[in-house]
């Protein structure tokens, strides 16, 4: 990505509120100083429509017929690329702590579904999406995403095209620097 874009992203992330700094656990579990609030970001449709349209030559050419977001996160930036795309959109919601489809969504069989997220650290939720996505014999193109964390290095199983990628360093819980175990946790999706 070339630093003007880059730039661009990142102050639109600094405007929202939505790059935080202190001691935050992940939804992975595991623990960093940074944290990105993209619920900050989507209360913003101009900020996340600029986003998404940034984003957009990266997946013209994937043939998605459909985009499936995991709630909560990537509920705001899934309609929004399913829009600027012209696709479906459908999204997965956790039912006994696993993402299932509901409110009667399907997938034809051979259907081609881009899997939109937030940000993403490990890739659980888009790993689940997939899962989804191959039970009802669709085929997973790829894994759309405003911000990789791992900076490339989450192993997913399908493409992933991203904004962003920054990694922030992360950190086991017995594993923390004293610097930011000094600092009270708070869990920033709560």
């Amino acid at each position: 990505m070339d630093s003007q874009i880059q730039d661009e992203v990142l102050q639109i992330f600094k405007d929202s509120g939505a790059l935080l700094t202190g001691h935050f656990i992940l939804r992975s579990g595991l623990h960093s100083a940074n944290y990105f609030q993209c619920a900050q970001v989507c209360q913003y449709m101009d900020k996340v429509s600029r986003l998404v349209e940034l984003l957009l030559p990266k997946l013209k050419g994937l043939g998605a017929e459909t985009v499936l977001a995991p709630a909560m996160g990537g509920l705001v930036v899934g309609q929004e690329i399913a829009r600027q795309l012209g696709a479906r959109f459908i999204f997965a919601e956790k039912e006994n702590n696993k993402l299932v489809l509901r409110r009667n969504f399907r997938i034809a069989p051979g259907e081609k579904i881009l899997v939109a997220e937030d940000v993403v650290t490990r890739g659980g939720r888009v790993i689940e999406c997939a899962d989804i996505i191959k039970a009802w014999g669709g085929v997973p193109v790829a894994c759309a995403m405003l911000v990789d964390r791992s900076a490339g290095n989450a192993t997913l199983p399908m493409p992933a095209v991203s904004l962003l990628e920054l990694s922030f360093p992360t950190y086991p819980a017995d594993a923390l620097p004293p610097e930011l175990a000094a600092i009270p946790a708070t869990h920033p999706g709560s």
